[in-house]
C-alpha cells in the first residue's frame, strides 16, 4: 500500500540530500562557466593547434556519457596513482561536462555580436582582454541566458548519477532509505518531486533574471 508517511519520517535526510545536490550542482555550474569561457576563447583562437585541442575537448565531453566521465575520474585515475575523493570527483566531472556545453553556448553568443562593437572598444583603448571582460562577455551571457539556464537544469538532473560513486546527495539518500524501508516507490517519487522543485526554482530564477536584464 502506498504510504507517504514513511517518507515524511525521513524528510530531514531527504532535505539534506537536496541541499547537497543544490550546492554541488551550483559549484559545478560556476566552474563550468569559467572553464567554458576559456575553452570558448580557445575554440575561437587563430592558432589551429589551440583551436583543434579545444574542439577535441568539447567533442569528447559532449559525446560521451557523464557516467563514463565519472568512472574515469573516480575509478581509473587511481590506477595511475591519482586518488580523488568522491565528492571532489563528482564536482570535477560535472564541471568539465558543463564546461563543454557552456563553451558551445557561449561561442554561439560571440558569433552573434556585431563586429563593430569590438572595433569600437579598441578605439576607446580597451585591450583584447578588457574588451572581452567588460564588453563582449556580459552581452554574450545575457543573450545566451536561456540556454545557460537549460544547461544548469541538465547538470542538476545529471547530478543524480554521482550517487554511483557514493556521494550522499538526493538520489543516494532515496536509494538508501528505499532499500532499508522497502518503500522504493515512495522514496523515488519524493526524490523526483524534490528534483522538480529545484529545477523549477532555477528556471523561474533564470526567467526573472532575463526579464531584469532585458530592461537594461
Amino acid at each position: 500500500m502506498f504510504d507517504l508517511g514513511v517518507v515524511w519520517e525521513y524528510r530531514g535526510a531527504l532535505l539534506n540530500g537536496l541541499w547537497m545536490t543544490f550546492w554541488i550542482s551550483g559549484i559545478s555550474i560556476f566552474f563550468g562557466f569559467i572553464i567554458g569561457a576559456l575553452i570558448c576563447q580557445a575554440r575561437r583562437a587563430e592558432n589551429p593547434v589551440i583551436r583543434g585541442l579545444a574542439t577535441v575537448y568539447i567533442s569528447a565531453l559532449r559525446g560521451t556519457p557523464i557516467l563514463i566521465q565519472l568512472a574515469i575520474i573516480f575509478f581509473f585515475l587511481p590506477l595511475a596513482g591519482i586518488n580523488i575523493p568522491s565528492l571532489l570527483a563528482a564536482i570535477i566531472a560535472l564541471s568539465l561536462n558543463s564546461s563543454a556545453f557552456q563553451a558551445e553556448i557561449l561561442r554561439g553568443g560571440f558569433q552573434m555580436l556585431p563586429k563593430g562593437q569590438l572595433e569600437a572598444a579598441w578605439d576607446f583603448g580597451f585591450s583584447r582582454w578588457q574588451s572581452l571582460i567588460h564588453v563582449e562577455l556580459p552581452q554574450v551571457a545575457r543573450n545566451t541566458l536561456p540556454a545557460l539556464v537549460n544547461d544548469a537544469i541538465d547538470i542538476i538532473k545529471n547530478s543524480s548519477l554521482i550517487s554511483t560513486i557514493a556521494v550522499t546527495e538526493l538520489m543516494r539518500v532515496a536509494q538508501q532509505y528505499s532499500s532499508t524501508t522497502y518503500r522504493p516507490i515512495e522514496f523515488f517519487i519524493a526524490a523526483g518531486l524534490l528534483y522538480l522543485v529545484l529545477t523549477t526554482a532555477v528556471s523561474q530564477a533564470g526567467q526573472y533574471l532575463e526579464r531584469r536584464l532585458s530592461y537594461r
